[in-house]
């Protein structure tokens, strides 16, 4: 299962960016959805999380501000960040577990999108 992560770029302090993750190959469901970052040398940690309900839960540092929702039709996952800040600046990682392969034939998986880095200017 591969993940193709998109929309990071450079946004002034305020600003807003909404970042897609898309799942691709033979994906049975998917569980959980989220989002990690990892500013520079720091380890990666988690902002948002979305369970295949709809349930979510994000790190207090961004509650308020970034919005995780997902499209299960399109196996996509969403973080609309809002009120940025310098602080935000990372690497952005979208991450998705859940079941592939075909009928009667299912593994487990947990994938990693390749990052796309967000940087917030002051």
């Amino acid at each position: 299962v591969q993940l193709q992560a998109s929309g990071g770029g450079l946004v002034q302090s305020g600003g807003s960016l909404r970042l897609s993750c898309a799942a691709s190959g033979s994906i049975f469901s998917i569980n959980a959805m989220g989002w990690y970052r990892q500013a520079l040398g720091k380890q990666r940690d988690l902002v948002a999380r979305i369970t295949s309900g709809g349930e979510t839960n994000y790190a207090d540092s961004v509650k308020g501000r970034f919005t995780i929702s997902r499209d299960n039709a399109k196996n996509t996952v969403y973080l609309q960040m809002d009120s940025l800040k310098a602080e935000d600046t990372a690497v952005y990682y979208c991450k998705a577990d859940g079941l592939y392969g075909y009928s009667g034939s299912y593994e487990p998986f947990a994938s990693w999108g390749q990052g796309t880095q967000v940087t917030v200017s002051s």
